[in-house]
């Protein structure tokens, strides 16, 4: 994390479809197909990797929306203003304040709770994700888009948290609705008073045994 924070440009320009594509590489080289899980844009990510047909079976958690997902909450708007609020972000890795990550991420857990999770995890991120995400239904060319018809998708379940800031459940439902049109099971989880921090707050435990029962399932 020291390092991370000390060397944020090293995230700046990682795009949606490069970290894809570098994701896609990693399976490529392995002799299965893996069980692929993500959290938030590696939710996103999931999803376009088990729409190429590469994965036995995936998680996606509370998952950035794709092309085709419209709504649009308040609440997600105020958490990714602090990127969105300036076009050169787009081209920077962008660090958020404690105030900024207690709203988008630690809403759902105490006060200590939270400052905790942000001084062990905060790190720059790169902006360029978050505006591919916002122009997703504006941009045809958009790497925001995910095969969700794809018959090789495999089976996928998508857990949303109650009281996400970020990706609140108008968004995970949407992305479940339009994943449901694929002929292989699709399933979705609410977990309940969790915010977006839930896979390294104090109860990501439960998390990890809903990805992981789905997961012994089918793969």
């Amino acid at each position: 994390m020291e390092e991370a924070n000390a060397n944020p440009e090293v995230f700046a320009h990682k795009t949606v479809g490069k970290v894809a594509e570098h994701c896609a590489g990693v399976i490529g080289r392995l002799e299965k197909k893996p069980a692929v899980i993500g959290h938030s844009f590696g939710g996103l990510i999931t999803q376009i990797i088990a729409g190429r047909g590469l994965s036995a079976a995936s998680v996606a958690i509370d998952p950035a929306p794709f092309r085709g997902v419209l709504p649009l909450p308040i609440s997600s708007l105020k958490s990714a203003s602090p990127v969105l609020g300036n076009p050169a972000n787009r081209n920077r890795a962008v660090p958020l304040t404690y105030e900024q990550f207690r709203y988008g991420f630690a809403n759902a857990v105490s006060e200590d709770e939270a400052k905790e999770l942000y001084e062990t995890f905060a790190v720059p991120a790169s902006g360029a994700p978050l505006f591919q995400a916002a122009s997703a239904n504006l941009n045809p060319w958009t790497e925001a888009k995910v095969d969700s018809k794809n018959p090789d998708r495999g089976p996928l379940l998508i857990i949303s948290g109650e009281k996400d800031h970020t990706v609140p459940p108008a968004i995970a439902n949407a992305s479940y609705k339009k994943q449901k049109r694929n002929d292989g099971v699709t399933e979705i989880v609410e977990m309940p008073k969790r915010g977006h921090a839930l896979v390294v707050d104090s109860g990501w435990r439960e998390v990890a045994d809903t990805a992981l029962a789905f997961i012994r399932r089918f793969a």
